[in-house]
């Protein structure tokens, strides 16, 4: 059998009665209030989205999104407006699928957004010059190494 050992608290730190909520419980707490509404709609829309994405074509899906779900109406963002034709083409589908999960989808809104779904990939970063006295240490710290066919090792070098 087990038994349960308790080890006593260190009087060295000081602890408060009250423990720091985990993220889960603090979302959870919001969620409970009526201020949590906006959140859950978010999150619902965001599942509504993960839903429909995998119905897109694959060139198309990382430039749309669903935005919002208004009187039967999926309102999509693209990210530039030659997305908006080709999201429009895929519009019946879409709508099939939605009705599919329980939607009362009517029609597909698309609109273009002027700023990109992902953020920006960040510019190659090009490499800092070395200056001449990093070069002089750089090469003063390898001319000190033992090379591998010298046998040196630092036994040799005290008289050891």
């Amino acid at each position: 059998m087990f038994s349960k050992v308790i080890f006593p608290m260190s009087d060295s730190k000081a602890r408060s009665p009250r423990r720091q909520p985990a993220p889960q419980e603090a979302l959870d707490a919001l969620l409970a209030e009526p201020a949590g509404d906006p959140i859950r709609r978010a999150l619902w829309l965001d599942e509504v989205d993960r839903r429909l994405r995998p119905h897109l074509p694959p060139s198309l899906a990382p430039h749309a999104r669903l935005a919002n779900i208004n009187h039967g109406k999926l309102v999509f963002v693209v990210d530039a407006p030659v997305w908006q034709s080709r999201l429009r083409m895929s519009a019946p589908e879409l709508l099939n699928v939605a009705r599919s999960i329980g939607l009362t989808a009517t029609d597909v809104v698309i609109k273009a957004s002027k700023t990109p779904h992902a953020p920006p990939r960040p510019a190659p970063r090009q490499p800092v010059p070395m200056s001449a006295r990093a070069k002089q240490a750089l090469r003063a710290a390898l001319d000190s190494l033992p090379t591998a066919d010298s046998g040196d090792t630092d036994d040799s070098k005290s008289g050891h």
